[in-house]
């Protein structure tokens, strides 16, 4: 990871919790086109990370409980696993507008971190094969790179296999 810093004032709720917490992370920006069809892989692209290193955040309807997932760009989630790993029986995705709503952030931006209301999170186990990931740090065009085992604790985030290829 390059030089770790910690944003000092102002920033996205994301790097507000993050510098709060003392937790070291570096801030990514690039400039969001709004014709990409995938806001992960264009943020792999543009930063230059590989894809299985950026982690999309999505929200699921696990039980009827609102739940985080966080997967590699590269891959997709599987409802299956993630409701197994919040002992729930099945899951679906969430409705974009209840995941906004809920979150306080918009679609293509949700970081798993500095959410509305904390919301149950898993993060697939892929992770800790990296000594750090990028994801959301809370609008699109902007992600912010910390270790893995940090992310779990700031969000108290189970890790299970819960992506696929």
């Amino acid at each position: 990871m390059a030089k770790k810093t910690r944003k000092q004032t102002g920033g996205t709720p994301a790097t507000v919790a993050l510098t709060a917490a003392g937790t070291p992370f570096t801030v990514h920006e690039y400039a969001h086109d709004p014709a990409s069809p995938s806001y992960g892989e264009e943020a792999a692209e543009a930063l230059g990370v590989p894809p299985e290193r950026v982690f999309k955040t999505l929200v699921a309807d696990v039980d009827g409980a609102l739940t985080v997932a966080v997967v590699p760009v590269a891959g997709q989630l599987d409802l299956k696993a993630l409701a197994a790993a919040v002992g729930g029986k099945r899951a679906a995705m969430a409705d974009p507008a209840a995941a906004e709503r809920t979150t306080g952030y918009v679609r293509g931006g949700i970081s798993p971190l500095g959410q509305r209301r904390r919301l149950p999170t898993v993060l697939d186990a892929s992770a800790q094969r990296h000594e750090t990931i990028c994801v959301s740090a809370g609008r699109r065009g902007l992600e912010v790179e910390l270790s893995p085992a940090d992310l779990a604790e700031l969000t108290g985030a189970v890790v299970a296999p819960i992506g696929r290829a």
